[in-house]
């Protein structure tokens, strides 16, 4: 799937995030992550974020890390 924007990952929104469809409904989830955690350093740590382990294959090229 192609996206029209990256999006980056440690600034987003919670809305942002929602647009992405492996990610709609978790967006607040991972601005919480993200501000408990600090910065995401990649994408794939997005599987540590409760609830989304085994749910983002394909959101690497809509997202980033900055």
């Amino acid at each position: 799937m192609r996206y029209r924007a990256v999006i980056d990952l440690n600034t987003a929104t919670a809305d942002q995030l929602d647009t992405i469809p492996q990610l709609r409904g978790h967006g607040f989830e991972i601005v919480r992550y993200r501000e408990d955690r600090g910065r995401f350093d990649a994408v794939r740590q997005l599987e540590e974020v409760p609830g989304l382990a085994g749910k983002v294959d394909g959101v690497e090229e809509a997202l980033t890390t900055g």
